[in-house]
């Protein structure tokens, strides 16, 4: 008896060589896992263009035809196929270069095909290389269509005769060999009707095989709805779960180290958007539970002074605080910008990174054990086993993509009570994509920038413009500010990188020679010590012009720096454009950044730099970048299980994610264990899949 966990081998025209390919090229292991590879595309066998109709911008095209000419060219590598297909209008070249042999015995001269595939032009005819290809035998008959399956293939499978037309025929074996048995309904009763969704045996042999387009869009609704709201209600499952089971220390009062800097020593007024996340974190860590709460901010929104007060509420209640960040010049700044808005207040904060001195680190981990320390800011080496606490109640991460989710959990095994955990990001995730990979955590969003900031004024300027760019600089620092250069890290080669940096020096001396003007200099082969030199001269304008990597990407907060000049920006992803962006503006003066590039740009780069120019809104841009690079490639997601969806879109779909959402919320809500008779089948196939799914948290 066959179920969806048949070995994939014991599928009727499958075997074990077969079987073998399908695993290596498909990951295809299973029954259930060839049911599960959906096709591309359907296409109407009736519907057959003429080869006239192929033009220079023809994608794919079905046309039917006779076998006009079949020639073996070439040797070796060299070695292709050619045959020529012939209707009433015109004459199309169909070539392969693998799987040769087995082509070769399906074509004969005089034989009638169908034949699908991508055009092309070559030598000024058109040609379609590798098409899909079987014999034709007048389907062009009136009414109703013939919808036919295209599957994703790969070169090594179409050579052993399993493209996407064979997989087809394999799926259809598949479907005839399952009942619906095997494919039990998992949505409640009430759901499906509500939302008027087909049952799930339907919907999986129609989005193979549907009569008719209307059904396959009913099957393709109702399995995209099926995966958003199954990934929404395990995540709802989860929060529940931490909240139910999550002891966390209790910060009972806000008192007086709290009360006298806000009322005090604050430098600036909040903005509406961090009162609201202080009271978030205030009623999260009164409550008895670990508080897990992601906040996104956009660069310059104040996460910083949020996390400061946190760290006061943590000590006005016995607690400790620890904040990490991911790189030392980061947790530098932090831990001088931090030290000087305390300094009147009777509070210790110490450093701690892989550079610390031995007997500063002996005192400071002496400290740490003992309480006498209430606050440390550190890289890495804070979760080192060494680092003992005597009471962590807060612990905070910025920048948190930057570590994995192992180191991240070391923190929280420093107390016997799990201390609080505040992630922050200035990666803005769009509201999509949070919803999905962070799901399980409460979330909050700063969307307001602190008085006084204005937006930061971008341009586009190409190479040939550098001469009136450079004048811009001088005119910026003739007025007592300071500009940085950015150029882009060659991913393959340190060393080409280094040699792109010290080629932009030289080219910046050109223009703003010593001792006239002075340049500091950064990247990531210089030694920490004077990496962190450098960057200083910078902070306090012993220097004009800071020529970096982007090791500066990330926090490094200089308020005089009013001009940001990024070479060769086509190079970058919208993100780190943006992310870079983020170091001036940072002062009350006007501020701009010109994204220099090449004259050739490729149509996606253009775009990055539209919006780039077109807004100041991280939100926006992240929005954008989903959209241009999809939710695996962006940073901090790709740990997550939640984005493995096979049917569904966060950039296509969000309506539908924001149903599921709720439906999620309100099911979970009323039945938090699944123990109602209407969420039995729910219950029952979220346990049956419990292994199957990488599903992951932040922490």
């Amino acid at each position: 008896m066959y179920n969806l966990d048949t070995p994939i081998e014991y599928l009727k025209g499958v075997g074990p060589v077969r079987g073998d390919m399908l695993r290596k090229e498909l990951n295809i292991f299973t029954f259930g896992d060839l049911l599960n590879h959906f096709p591309l595309r359907h296409l109407d066998k009736t519907s057959v263009s003429r080869i006239a109709d192929i033009k220079p911008d023809t994608d794919y095209i079905q046309v039917a035809g006779v076998i006009v000419h079949v020639e073996l060219t070439g040797a070796g590598r060299a070695k292709r196929l050619i045959a020529h297909l012939k209707d009433s209008t015109g004459t199309l070249e169909l070539t392969w270069f693998q799987g040769i042999s087995w082509v070769q015995k399906a074509l004969e001269v005089g034989q009638s095909k169908l034949v699908y595939g991508k055009t092309g032009y070559f030598n000024g005819r058109p040609q379609m290389v590798h098409p899909e290809m079987e014999a034709f035998n007048n389907l062009a008959v009136k009414g109703k269509p013939v919808l036919d399956p295209i599957y994703p293939s790969t070169e090594k499978l179409k050579v052993k005769g399993l493209n996407g037309r064979q997989l087809a025929k394999l799926t259809e074996v598949l479907l005839q060999t399952i009942q619906p048995a095997d494919l039990p309904e998992n949505l409640p009763d009430t759901l499906l009707q509500s939302l008027r969704l087909i049952g799930r045996y339907e919907a999986f042999k129609y989005i193979h095989f549907p009569p008719t387009p209307t059904d396959y869009d009913a099957a393709l609704r109702r399995l995209k709805f099926e995966e958003l709201f199954i990934a929404q209600v395990r995540l709802q499952l989860v929060k529940v779960q931490r909240h139910q089971t999550s002891r966390g220390v209790i910060f009972e009062k806000v008192g007086t180290l709290f009360n006298d800097f806000y009322n005090h020593y604050l430098p600036f007024e909040l903005t509406g958007a961090q009162k609201r996340v202080i009271k978030e974190i205030r009623i999260d860590t009164a409550r008895g539970k670990q508080m897990n709460r992601l906040l996104q901010g956009d660069v310059g929104s104040g996460k910083t002074m949020v996390a400061l007060l946190s760290m006061l509420l943590a000590a006005d209640n016995g607690y400790q605080s620890c904040m990490m960040a991911p790189t030392e010049i980061l947790a530098q700044q932090h831990f001088n910008g931090l030290s000087d808005v305390l300094k009147d207040l009777p509070v210790t904060i110490k450093l701690l990174t892989g550079s610390t001195k031995a007997a500063e680190r002996k005192a400071t981990l002496a400290g740490l054990q003992d309480g006498s320390i209430q606050m440390v800011v550190g890289t890495h080496a804070v979760i080192e086993d060494k680092v003992q606490f005597a009471n962590l109640g807060l612990a905070i991460v910025d920048e948190q993509h930057r570590f994995g989710v192992a180191q991240r959990a070391r923190l929280w095994e420093k107390a016997s009570l799990p201390p609080h955990v505040l992630v922050m990001t200035a990666t803005p995730i769009p509201r999509t994509l949070a919803m999905t990979a962070y799901g399980d955590l409460d979330y909050s969003v700063m969307d307001e920038l602190p008085p006084g900031r204005q937006p930061i004024h971008t341009v586009h300027r190409n190479e040939m413009a550098r001469a009136s760019v450079m004048e811009f600089v001088r005119t910026e620092i003739a007025k007592g500010r300071q500009a940085y250069f950015i150029y882009p890290l060659i991913e393959e080669s340190e060393k080409l990188s280094y040699e792109s940096l010290m080629e932009g020096v030289e080219q910046v001396k050109s223009y703003f020679p010593e001792p006239k003007y002075w340049i500091s200099m950064v990247h990531g082969r210089q030694p920490a010590d004077q990496k962190e030199m450098n960057m200083q001269r910078f902070v306090k304008n012993d220097t004009q012009i800071m020529v970096s990597t982007t090791v500066i990407e990330v926090g490094v907060n200089v308020p005089n720096a009013t001009v940001m000049v990024i070479e060769s920006s086509e190079k970058f992803g919208l993100s780190q454009l943006h992310q870079l962006r983020g170091r001036v503006g940072r002062g009350s003066e006007k501020s701009y950044c010109v994204l220099i590039t090449g004259s050739k740009l490729s149509n996606e780069a253009r775009e990055r730099i539209k919006i780039m120019c077109a807004t100041n809104d991280g939100f926006a841009i992240a929005e954008k970048d989903l959209e241009l690079r999809g939710p695996g490639d962006i940073e901090g997601t790709r740990q997550s299980g939640a984005l493995n969806f096979k049917l569904a879109s966060l950039i296509n779909d969000k309506a539908m994610l924001e149903v599921a959402k709720e439906q999620a919320e309100m099911l979970v809500t009323s039945d938090e264990n699944l123990s109602l008779p209407q969420h039995e089948r729910l219950r029952h196939y979220l346990m049956s899949q419990k292994g199957k799914t990488g599903w992951s948290k932040i922490s």
